[in-house]
């Protein structure tokens, strides 16, 4: 990866980190569905969520527009499966690995146009 877009990453990151890493990037105390109260309960999968977030954050920052509807329109798709899997803890890890695999294919699509 080019210096110029480490930085630029690792800035972003940080600024989302600042927000609190320690909770999911959703809001708790307002979680109702199976899902979201089995992420807020688990650690790993709050971890997951935390990362999927960073993720989809930074491809939405870094992605020219025209992919951007796109990749709201995966993410929509996900929040679907996400929330299909209840609170089953096995299938809501392997859809936020499958996502998390999903966005760093466009991080990495989007780093191979590089330079910046």
């Amino acid at each position: 990866m080019r210096p110029p877009i480490r930085l630029a990453l690792l800035a972003v990151a940080a600024t989302l980190m600042a927000g609190g890493a320690q909770a999911a990037s959703f809001n708790c105390d307002r979680a109702r569905t199976a899902d979201e109260l089995a992420i807020c309960a688990t650690l790993k999968l709050n971890d997951q969520d935390v990362r999927m977030a960073q993720l989809y954050d930074i491809a939405q920052h870094l992605v020219a527009m025209g992919g951007r509807a796109a990749i709201q329109d995966d993410q929509q798709a996900w929040l679907k499966t996400r929330q299909a899997c209840g609170a089953d803890r096995t299938c809501l890890a392997r859809a936020y690995t499958r996502r998390i695999a999903a966005l760093n294919q466009v991080l990495e699509r989007v780093y191979k146009q590089g330079p910046f």
